[in-house]
């Protein structure tokens, strides 16, 4: 059915645009970009800054245009000379009331504010008077809380509670005294923060950012005294172009390889060899569930940000998630065990670094219950964003880098292990082998498309041997929450599920790269190009399936002996418990 189109009037020229529009939404339509702050296109429409106001003819004052619909016979402007000192009133107001540390900030050249700054030609604060101020919070393992940068958009205070439904962050006080902060201004460390990162992506200052191991990490690659590794997740190969002006979605693998060897590792591995490994654990623990008849349905652990809610909100299943460690955490666990042996290498000197797509991954890496023989096994975590700013800090010239492989014995991987960075991707992985693994035949159609896509909540079914295997994802934990509501109400209705913490699962983890001037965070067209970019990688391998992989074969053979042996349970499972936040009462957190 056709929408319905009207004619209205931008800076005097006419245009058809669609019935129940914004003006903001018609005038991108047309060509005109009006400027804007709290406005997100994935939040709800806030319209508090003002930044976007316009005249239209016949109203008294200026309209935000983030809100206001348009009508037939509408006439806009957007550009006159009182519009454009009003808006750099607005900006001006929020620039005096902000640090002047701009160089040094971590958003220095790509801040929305910075921009919106140049663009209306703002070049001295006008402005005197109180300022506020406020502390840092830096008690988060994964993320760090900056209130002096906050201009009041609102955006990190939607996406958490609309988005992510943690409902971690609100306003708090009133005027010019306002802040965001968790409840009762507790610290992060205390509070119901996911860590999952996505009021990273969604600020358009430095309010949020993740907690910084550059430094510290550019001085281990100069200890000559310890061997470095490195991996890196599937999804980072998908998206650390674009901190480099790729277009979105560009697989930069190879280039990915060859930078962190010249910044200083002795040894890059790929973490789609664990997610591999991962699928053989998992999947065999799903089926030895479905035989023995439970804890069912199976949920998958993959998801840091998950795991921290699900212990939160969710604890009564804790017996139904899967005991797997994440693909990172099984990576690092054989680091220091089978490979460390296998090099005749004292784990003590050995650094275990990740390149992760998400915040989240730093707070799983400070899990006590993931050491290995007292050890901890990712010694450091950084983000995208991180590893993006290191090469460049370095010299390495990133783009026109020479690819390289990864070394072996951990760092072959099939597709299955790739697609592990997009939603859905761990489901139909384990599909793949479990198929096998119980009916004794190879599942020809291996890409399975009920659970592909950005659809929030998606169910499938798959026929093993005459037997139903009914699954879910969700991605998002918004959708998680969904998702469990459904669980609660009948937990006969699905077999396993798989969650993972960020829209479009890793491929929009809270450590990718920030939005240029041109895109925008969580847009479903950028996740939609990083996770082709993985279907695509997945599609190329010559290897589609986990058990298939000879060097997860060799592991076994070597070292694990079998799937869930005693030995795999040591090093490549864990366990998890309820936690009741200091000061919260959900409606939803039943300790047991």
């Amino acid at each position: 059915m056709d929408t319905k189109k009207i004619t209205i009037t931008i800076n005097d020229k006419q245009y058809k645009v669609d019935a129940g529009q914004t003006i903001m939404q018609a005038a991108d339509t047309c060509g005109y970009r009006i400027p804007r702050l709290c406005y997100h296109p994935k939040l709800s429409v806030e319209g508090a800054c003002r930044v976007c106001i316009v005249q239209v003819e016949g109203m008294k004052s200026f309209v935000a245009s983030c809100c206001y619909p348009v009508a037939d016979g509408m006439k806009i402007y957007t550009n006159t000379k009182e519009i454009r000192q009003a808006r750099r009133d607005i900006v001006e107001l929020l620039v005096d009331n902000h640090p002047e540390d701009c160089h040094t900030c971590e958003r220095d050249g790509n801040c929305e504010l910075q921009r919106l700054v140049y663009s209306m030609g703002i070049r001295h604060r006008h402005f005197t008077g109180a300022r506020k101020h406020y502390e840092k919070d830096l008690s988060g393992a994964s993320v760090i809380r900056d209130p002096d940068k906050c201009i009041l958009c609102g955006r990190c205070v939607r996406m958490c509670s609309e988005i992510q439904g943690v409902h971690c962050l609100g306003q708090a006080y009133r005027g010019f005294n306002t802040v965001v902060m968790p409840a009762y201004n507790m610290p992060f460390a205390e509070s119901v923060c996911s860590c999952c990162g996505q009021c990273i992506n969604v600020c358009p200052t430095a309010a949020f950012v993740e907690k910084n191991h550059t430094q510290e990490l550019f001085e281990k690659l100069n200890d000559r005294s310890v061997v470095k590794v490195a991996q890196f997740a599937p999804s980072v190969r998908a998206a650390i172009g674009e901190a480099f002006g790729l277009p979105v979605g560009r697989n930069m693998e190879g280039q990915l390889v060859a930078a962190l060897r010249r910044l200083g590792f002795d040894y890059v591995f790929d973490t789609q060899f664990s997610a591999d490994l991962t699928i053989m654990e998992e999947g065999s623990e799903l089926l030895e569930r479905l035989q023995s008849g439970g804890p069912l349905p199976l949920i998958t652990s993959c998801s840091s940000a998950w795991m921290k809610y699900m212990e939160q909100f969710y604890p009564e299943f804790i017996e139904n998630i899967s005991t797997c460690k994440s693909p990172m955490s099984m990576a690092s666990a054989l680091f220091k065990t089978y490979w460390a042996e296998k090099m005749k290498l004292d784990p003590k000197k050995l650094l275990s670094v990740a390149v992760m797509c998400c915040t989240a991954k730093k707070y799983e890496a400070a899990r006590p219950e993931l050491e290995v023989q007292g050890l901890r096994a990712t010694d450091i975590v950084v983000t995208t964003r991180e590893a993006a700013w290191m090469i460049k800090s370095a010299g390495i010239d990133f783009v026109n880098i020479r690819p390289e492989k990864f070394d072996t014995p951990l760092g072959l991987s099939s597709g299955a292990g790739t697609i592990f960075g997009v939603t859905g991707g761990v489901m139909e992985a384990a599909i793949r082998t479990a198929y096998e693994l119980y009916t004794g035949e190879t599942l020809i159609d291996i890409e399975v498309n009920d659970i592909r896509g950005l659809k929030g909540v998606k169910e499938g079914r798959v026929v093993m041997d005459g037997q139903e295997l009914r699954v879910a994802v969700a991605h998002g934990l918004g959708n998680a929450h969904q998702l469990m509501e459904m669980v609660r109400a009948d937990r006969n209705r699905f077999q396993f599920i798989e969650i993972m913490g960020c829209p479009g699962g890793c491929i929009g983890g809270g450590g990718q790269p920030y939005a240029t001037a041109n895109s925008i965070p969580l847009d479903e067209e950028c996740l939609k190009c990083r996770a082709q970019a993985l279907y695509d990688l997945d599609r190329s391998k010559t290897i589609r399936r986990s058990h298939d992989n000879p060097d997860v074969q060799r592991l076994y053979r070597e070292f694990l002996g079998r799937p869930l042996s005693e030995k795999s349970h040591e090093l490549l499972h864990t366990h998890y418990h309820a936690k009741t936040p200091r000061g919260i009462v959900s409606p939803n957190l039943k300790v047991v």
